[in-house]
Order: structure tokens, then sequence, then C-alpha cells
């Protein structure tokens, strides 16, 4: 895979550059993968970062709230954003406690959102990101009424600004190390579903779908 510079000088990754990764299919295949994304802005002077649920559509990353939240009033004024998700895909085990790591994939976005006011536009938002946490549900329950669509806020930010960075591979020991006669390796690692649990108050004859018994986040084959 070809190297591609990053669209600006912010996202450039300067600690360890050798992890950078400004392929777009690779910054597409992360936000993809990664089930929560952490949404970071600055109000009054004092920072905030808080968890939510995302999703991407083409080049516009979406996401989603009460019409009371904070966050999301605050975040459609315009003001600078930054968006990050990660995904763990093990631990690195090294001879020495320096060099211990995390193999990992995550992906920065900067930029400012904006609200998603035409209803079509909402619900295709909304339909991806119900399809980003559990494919194929949004066919399988009731849509949103034109109530809940008015209590719901969609923004939308653009992928313009984005880089991701990836570890992989073995621990990186100091050659003086190796000799020590101490375990080190990887101890992959992805997200599991466990069983399923019914609502208590599920009637009865209702059945699972059969998705839930093979759900998996996709774990990609990680980029190099």
């Amino acid at each position: 895979m070809s190297e591609i510079r990053p669209p600006s000088a912010r996202v450039r990754i300067k600690r360890l550059p050798d992890r950078a990764r400004y392929q777009r299919a690779v910054i597409e295949e992360i936000l993809d993968e990664a089930l929560i994304c952490h949404v970071g802005f600055v109000v009054d002077g004092q920072p905030h970062v808080l968890p939510t649920i995302h999703a991407r559509e083409g080049d516009r990353l979406y996401v989603h709230g009460s019409t009371a939240s904070r966050m999301l009033r605050t975040l459609k004024g315009g003001i600078p954003a930054c968006v990050t998700a990660s995904i763990v895909d093990g631990l690195v085990l090294a001879r020495s406690a320096f060099h211990h790591s995390v193999n990992y994939r995550s992906v920065v976005v900067l930029g400012t959102a904006s609200e998603v006011e035409e209803d079509a536009e909402k619900l295709r938002a909304l339909r991806a990101i119900s399809e980003h946490v559990a494919p194929g549900r949004w066919y399988e329950v009731r849509g949103p009424s034109p109530s809940e669509l008015r209590q719901t806020t969609v923004l939308g930010m653009r992928l313009n600004e984005a880089s991701a960075k990836v570890r992989s591979g073995p621990p990186k020991d100091e050659e003086k190390d190796l000799a020590l006669p101490i375990w080190a390796g990887e101890l992959p690692m992805r997200l599991v579903a466990l069983e399923a649990r019914d609502d208590p108050l599920l009637r009865s004859g209702v059945a699972r779908p059969g998705w839930l018994a093979t759900y998996d986040r996709g774990a990609q084959e990680v980029p190099h």
C-alpha cells in the first residue's frame, strides 16, 4: 500500500511516525470496526471528552443523541472538535517492563460538526449508526416516529483531517535482554460477544434473531 501524505500538519504523527497511516481505507476500516468513539471539545476553557456511538457513511462521520444533550448542542455551534476511536489487538509482553506495550489501531479526526436537519439524511444516519452496532437490526425493529426524530439530534463531520496510528508485531526488547530466561511475545485480543439474554418482558414465542449467535465486530487483518 503506497504511503499518502497527511491532509494537514495538525494530524501528522510526530511520535513514532513509522506507525502512521494516512490511507483513507485504513482510517475507514478502523472507524467501522471500533464500537464507540470519544468526542473532545472545549467549552469556557474547560476540556470535555465524552464516549458515544458513531457510524461512518462515505466521508462523513455521524454521532447522535438527545436534543437535550449539552455535548451535541455545543458541537453543532461549529466549535473545533476532535474524535478518536481505537481498537486493542493484543498485549505485547517484553522481557523488560520498559518495553511492554499494546498492539492497537487508532484514528484521530479533527474538524467541526454540523447538524443534520433534512429528515431523509437524518434517518439514513440513524440507520447507519444502528447497523454499525448490530448489522441487520434496523430492519427488524420499529423505526423512529416523527416525535422521536424531533427529539434526536444527529451531527455529521467530514473526514477531511484524519490520521491513523497502528502498532503490530512482537516486543522490541534491547539486544542485551534477548538472552534473559523470560517469556516474551504477544497475547492477541479481540472484542467477543457473550450469549444473549432475553428481556424479562419478552413475549412468549418470540425467537431470537439468527445473527445473535454469530455476532462479530469483524476483526480486520491488521494493516502493516
